[in-house]
């Protein structure tokens, strides 16, 4: 293993199969069960709902308290990626997220849980950005965009373990020491990130600050980062906000499904975004040798996503599991956007450009996911506890609406110089 002392030029000369050996499987592992906490409470919801007396508002705001703490953290990460590494601090946070993964578990109250869902969010606030930070730092720039896409990959598992296989485990042991075992995990992985991960040497950590934060002003007045912004947040916000909490309600009380088959149907959803990260990187990375840039592959992929949610919109249910396996892997080319960015900004800035952008993603899936709560809220819950059709066409009319508009002001962006 590198000492703390070796050389960039050394760190290149890894071999692959070490580099994602001691680099890219700790934060993809990390990543994974960030994404398994994003994602479990769109089969756990409805007994949580139900064990604690939750309305759809109150569901929808204690879901995206992960979101909030997420996002609050995305700026002071960026700054700290940059400048102290990947490693140090995504070990720090995974330690509080298994610290939230306890206090939820034995949360009995709204606001117990709340706190709970909250310190989850903070403490896996970096396992997405820490590895795109320490994979742009390792691998050649050509490659970023498959193991970006790999990493997300990942996540994606994650994704798929929060559905059936959670839904069986929960009947069995029960949501409460579902997430004792995940604190356990949690804490193992960030022990993992310290001790295999490598250190290397950063001439950031000795910048003073304002010159930092100056380096932050750049990325927030750069055109080119307000091209994609927009576009990246509303479809990566609204994505989330779907599939991390409405996909498994909308599957009950508009497809008609019992828990077992929703279950499997966020299954088929979580394995599209694995199969769609997969696909994604790849397709950028054999494009981009041909002169295809990979803000072209985003902005078609988002487009194809606008699609997918107008059949949802429409409430075709006939074929669910299609429907949804396609929502997830369309729902992935938002993960493009960080390509874009660490290929726009330099490397020094790459942990803030991608934060920033992520930022806003989370911030707008806080949102967008509490919101879509509130929205059906407007309209009466049905007679067997479940939520008004009308509800859910309003409210992902609405999330659908903002992202149109948002890819109406990527594509107006495309003449304009960048700077």
């Amino acid at each position: 293993m590198p000492s703390p002392n070796t050389s960039p030029l050394l760190v290149r000369e890894l071999s692959l199969p070490r580099m994602m050996g001691v680099i890219f499987l700790p934060f993809a592992f990390g990543y994974f069960f960030s994404y398994l906490y994003r994602t479990v409470n769109a089969v756990i919801g409805p007994d949580l709902a139900l064990e604690v007396g939750l309305s759809a508002g109150q569901l929808g705001m204690l879901s995206s308290a992960y979101f909030v703490t997420f996002a609050a953290a995305q700026i002071p990460i960026g700054v700290y990626l940059d400048s102290h590494g990947p490693r140090r601090v995504e070990t720090v946070l995974l330690v509080i997220a298994a610290l939230g993964a306890m206090v939820f578990a034995f949360g009995d109250t709204l606001w117990g849980l709340v706190l709970g869902r909250a310190l989850i969010g903070l403490g896996v606030a970096a396992c997405l950005m820490g590895s795109f930070k320490a994979m742009s730092e390792w691998f050649p720039l050509n490659r970023l965009p498959l193991m970006n896409g790999l990493i997300v990959a990942f996540g994606g598992l994650g994704a798929m373990v929060a559905t059936a296989p959670t839904e069986a485990l929960v009947a069995v042991v029960g949501w409460r020491y579902g997430f004792v075992a995940l604190s356990v995990v949690t804490a193992i992985v960030a022990a993992a990130i310290w001790f295999i991960v490598p250190e290397r040497v950063r001439a950031g950590s000795s910048e003073p600050m304002s010159v930092r934060i100056g380096g932050l002003r750049g990325i927030f007045t750069s055109r080119a980062f307000w091209r994609i912004a927009p576009m990246a947040a509303f479809s990566q916000g609204g994505f989330l906000a779907i599939q991390t909490l409405w996909a498994g309600p909308w599957l009950r009380d508009v497809g008609g499904l019992d828990p077992k088959a929703v279950s499997f149907v966020l299954l088929a959803a979580a394995g599209g975004f694995v199969i769609g990260n997969l696909g994604i990187g790849f397709a950028a990375e054999r494009l981009a040798r041909r002169g295809v840039a990979p803000i072209i592959v985003a902005g078609f992929g988002m487009g194809v996503f606008l699609i997918v949610q107008v059949l949802v919109l429409l409430e075709w249910t006939s074929f669910p599991i299609l429907l949804w396996f396609v929502f997830g892997a369309v729902g992935a080319t938002g993960v493009l956007s960080f390509s874009v960015l660490a290929q726009t900004f330099s490397a020094e800035l790459a942990g803030r450009a991608s934060t920033a952008q992520n930022l806003l993603i989370f911030a707008t899936a806080f949102v967008l996911q509490w919101g879509i709560g509130e929205v059906i809220n407007l309209w009466p819950a049905t007679v067997d506890g479940g939520y008004g059709q009308i509800g859910y066409q309003a409210a992902f009319g609405v999330v659908l609406a903002l992202q149109v508009l948002a890819f109406v002001w990527m594509l107006c962006g495309r003449g304009r110089k960048n700077t």
